[in-house]
């Protein structure tokens, strides 16, 4: 594609066209931009277009284009061929930092994001020249330029914050300080100058606030990896200038900066070699008193949120999305200085904490915010290790976290108004939560009625706390891996923990609250039979609920616990009284039944996971409901979904092993439609071994005259998927279908069955894919499938003592041995650790497995073989009873000695021997 008029031209109309809400438009012109985008000067035709043309959305369409193009098609790939010219490469980044600094921000972000993946890629060694091109702007004056400049640095630095050390990062790191530190310190001081000196232009401090932020986030990030000789010089210039500029107008500064400021001061004081600069009493008394203590304040906009945004308060504050919040980073800094100075910043903090709840006490209803500061503060000191499962797991021993929770959270929680200072009470809630793991058990105790009460708060933030804390407190695990809290202890709050729960659950903006429905979920887990005699009035609010949020799921995680809810219900009350699941049933089909018609992509899955714990419920036989549903559940459509399908192939094995002979009598279609299904799954290297299950149920449960004339077809559609594309997944199931095979119908009829295909089939398989590949078998109950079918082949199948299959007899009884005895093999060819989920056109609902809906391991031998070794003795016992002499002779001169002596153990065992 030459640099002329009519390719830009040719090029505009089709960008225009990729902007057509219309896809008979849009789609063509997409297609057609693929198509080109291999030609030489296509990227140089972009970039032309984005600085030149007169239309501004043909400008960024055209950066965006650009920036993608790169994304898709930069990197090279060994053994691919180069997707851009050697010529295109050189152009580019001849142009793009000037074109991206000349251009308005819009196209300046996008062209930045550009530079940044192309630095990834070629920066250092292909791309020397970039940092002394960035770094000569800084003295532009010009910080339109100056921050493009910052923002393209940060997106292409801040990757050493995540990297593992390596002398090839430290090189790289080392070169970008010798060539940055400098000038970037200088620019540093020049700005906090210039916010003195513009210290009342709002418009001014703006622009400069923005520049101080993307500097604090390059130092971040120049710092992270610790290399101690840089910035060394210089760093108590840069802790003097965001000490000052911490203790200017906090008002003034942007949330941002601020933060960004204090972590650089956190992440500073958490290293040894910085730590001379904290020792100075009067340094740390500062920088607690004027840089901590006001950032720890329940500003405005907290207080905006919490009242009118709860859910992205609660999303900030409980799920740690509050990274750039002030209050975050003076936390991070309260723990960063008591790595060193535990003991001073105690001491300086208490006073603090007592001055303000001595002030909170002379005027609550004026001062709560000093209370709700000191609460803060209290949780940051004593927090010095966290996990999301125990809360806190490591405390400040200075702080006596149990006196004041009895002295200051208790009060709180016992407050007979829910109403009054929700603030407070969602902190004292939380400080319940995050110091579960370190309060005595009689305290928790205390707590749980009290939290009961605050699920009815008016503030969802309170009320969602309480529902949090709760769900977090019935996790907990007590020294017999049992819950702490019993449901015994629970006893006498069981009602109105679940009226409080359900309640909650139908409060203004919190109809579909996540914490309050995974509270209910661990309620039922916890108090197990005790929810029954509740359960006819709650299954029909969940399935209220259900066919509420149906109409349009918004919220998966809400979603999920509902449905978790449900099946706990079931398993629960079934538990007592297996009979009671037709009024599951009865409650939930037509819900069920709505979704499916209406086809609720996202709840599906669940659907059919909770059919099958109901039909898995139900004595051997299928309710004519199920039965009439089945048709449906073989329409390709279905399995289209990759989230259905497992859940799908667990349901049609509930299906089969309830009603196999309801299924082979009912139409002759049925077994043809399963198979259609078999055989879609074979075929994907995604779906493999759901295939397969579905095809050890059949086999094990469907009457065998009912497949009898589809079998063949079975072992040639195996065949041909294993001379098309081999995984060693496949051969697993493979091997463990082969011997399930044969554990069912006999040695005898899979030997046939082989042979029937091509002759000599049967010792090829024995021979190329059984000997060499069972010890990669993995799962206790596909072992014991895997060694009773082998023994099967070993002892009952006369080919295998007088044919030219005789050879492969020892090899594959120390296969077997091997199997017992070895350890597996879980290795991989290295050209399969990658292989690609097939594409799956546009967006797939994922498969999510209710945990409370699992299924046990099902053994299809059962107890008929206990042990799989007695059973090989006992059967070699039998063979050498019915052809004396040949059995010891052919262990004597071709088993391994090692093996020998393991199958003479086994014989002691089942005290039988060998004629």
């Amino acid at each position: 594609m030459e640099l002329n008029d009519a390719n830009l031209q040719t090029l505009t109309e089709f960008l225009r066209k990729t902007l057509d809400p219309d896809p008979t438009v849009r789609r063509p012109a997409e297609k057609f931009l693929e198509s080109v985008e291999g030609n030489q000067n296509y990227p140089l035709l972009l970039l032309t277009l984005l600085e030149k043309s007169q239309d501004n959305v043909i400008r960024v369409c055209a950066a965006v284009t650009f920036k993608n193009y790169i994304k898709r098609n930069w990197r090279i790939v060994e053994d691919e061929p180069n997707k851009i010219s050697d010529t295109d490469r050189t152009a580019i980044k001849a142009n793009i930092v000037n074109l991206m600094l000349s251009s308005p921000e819009q196209i300046q972000k996008q062209l930045s994001d550009a530079i940044s993946i192309i630095g990834r890629e070629d920066f250092p060694q292909k791309w020397p020249d970039l940092l002394t091109e960035m770094v000569t702007r800084f003295r532009s004056g010009d910080f339109h330029i100056i921050n493009g400049v910052l923002r393209t640095a940060h997106s292409l630095f801040k990757r050493y914050r995540h990297e593992f050390k390596s002398n090839e990062l430290w090189t790289e790191i080392k070169l970008v300080l010798d060539t940055f530190a400098l000038p970037l310190t200088e620019l540093f001081k020049a700005t906090i100058e210039l916010c003195q000196t513009h210290a009342t232009d709002v418009n001014a401090l703006k622009v400069l606030f923005s520049s101080l932020t993307l500097i604090s986030k390059l130092f971040y990030s120049l710092n992270f990896q610790d290399l101690p000789e840089f910035f060394e010089d210089n760093m108590e210039t840069w802790m003097t200038n965001f000490h000052g500029l911490l203790t200017l107008d906090n008002k003034l500064l942007q949330t941002d900066l601020v933060s960004n400021a204090i972590q650089f001061l956190a992440s500073v004081c958490e290293r040894p070699h910085y730590k001379h600069l904290f020792e100075d009493q009067n340094t740390l008394t500062s920088i607690c008193e004027k840089v901590i203590v006001p950032n720890m304040e329940f500003r405005s906009a907290d207080e905006e949120a919490f009242e009118d945004n709860s859910e992205e308060y609660i999303r900030r504050d409980l799920e740690g999305s509050d990274i750039d919040t002030r209050r975050r980073a003076a936390c991070d800094l309260v723990r960063g200085l008591c790595k060193f100075f535990e003991g001073p910043v105690t001491a300086i903090f208490s006073g603090y904490v007592n001055s303000m709840l001595t002030e909170y006490a002379k005027n609550p209803g004026e001062n709560w915010k000093h209370k709700d500061a000191a609460i803060y503060l209290v949780t940051s000191l004593a927090s010095k290790a966290q996990t999301q499962k125990h809360g806190i797991t490591q405390a400040n021993e200075l702080v006596n976290l149990t006196e004041f929770f009895v002295n200051h959270i208790l009060p709180d929680l016992k407050s007979p108004n829910v109403n009054e200072f929700p603030v407070l009470k969602a902190d004292a809630i939380k400080y319940v939560m995050i110091f579960r793991s370190q309060l005595p058990k009689e305290q928790l105790l205390q707590a749980v009625p009290l939290l009961i009460t605050h699920l009815q708060a008016e503030s969802t933030v309170e009320h969602t706390y309480a529902a949090h804390a709760l769900e977090r407190l019935f996790t907990m695990r007590g020294p017999n891996n049992t819950t702490l809290i019993t449901p015994a202890e629970m006893a006498p709050f069981t009602e109105q923990l679940l009226n409080n729960l359900f309640k909650a659950v139908a409060l203004p903006g919190s109809a579909e609250n996540e914490y309050i429905m995974k509270a209910i979920m661990r309620s039922f887990s916890l108090l197990q039979e005790a929810i029954v005699p509740y359960i006819p009035t709650l299954i029909g609010q969940l399935t209220h609920k259900l066919l509420l949020v149906s109409k349009n799921p918004s919220k998966p995680h809400f979603n999920h616990y509902l449905f978790e809810s449900l099946c706990l219900s079931v398993r629960i009350t079934c538990k007592a009284n297996p009979t009671t699941v037709s009024s599951f049933e009865e409650a939930l089909f037509p819900v069920f039944t709505e979704i499916l018609q209406n086809d609720v992509q996202e709840f599906l899955p669940y659907v059919f996971q909770v059919m099958s714990l109901l039909l898995e419920i139900h004595s051997n036989s299928i309710p004519s409901s199920y039965m009439a549903l089945f048709p449906h559940l073989l329409q390709p459509v279905l399995w289209e979904r990759t989230g259905n399908i497992p859940p799908l192939v667990r349901l049609l094995q509930a299906y089969l092993e309830k009603g196999g002979a309801t299924i082979a009598s009912s139409a002759a279609d049925k077994i043809p439609g399963l198979l259609g299904v078999f055989q879609k799954l074979i075929a994907s290297k995604a779906n493999d071994h759901q295939g397969f299950y579905l095809l050890n149920s059949i086999i094990e449960h469907m009457p065998p005259e009912s497949i009898t004339q589809y079998r063949k077809q079975i072992f040639i559609l195996l065949f041909q998927r294993l001379q098309s594309s081999k995984t060693t997944k496949f051969i697993k199931s493979f091997l463990v279908f082969v011997n399930l095979y044969c554990v069912k119908y006999g040695a005898i009829a899979l030997q046939e069955i082989f042979d029937s295909i091509q002759p000599k089939m049967f010792g090829m398989v024995l021979e190329k894919i059984v000997i060499p590949e069972v010890q990669k078998v993995s799962g206790a109950v596909e072992k014991k499938i895997c060694a009773v079918g082998i023994t099967k082949i070993l002892t009952e199948c006369p080919a295998m003592m007088d044919t030219e299959y005789t050879k492969i007899w020892t090899p594959l009884l120390q296969a077997l041995i091997g199997l017992f005895e070895l350890p597996e093999d879980d290795s991989i060819p290295d050209d399969e650790h990658f292989i690609d989920i097939e594409d799956t056109p546009g967006y797939q609902t994922a498969f999510s497995q209710l945990a409370f809906a699992g299924r046990k391991e099902h053994d299809p031998i059962g107890d008929a073989v206990g042990n799989p070794k007695i059973l090989l003795a006992q059967s070699l016992h039998k063979l050498s009873t019915a052809c004396p002499g040949r059995v010891p002779s052919m262990l004597s001169t071709s088993l391994n000695a090692e093996a020998l002596q393991f199958l003479q153990g086994y014989l002691q065992a089942a005290t039988v021997q060998l004629v």
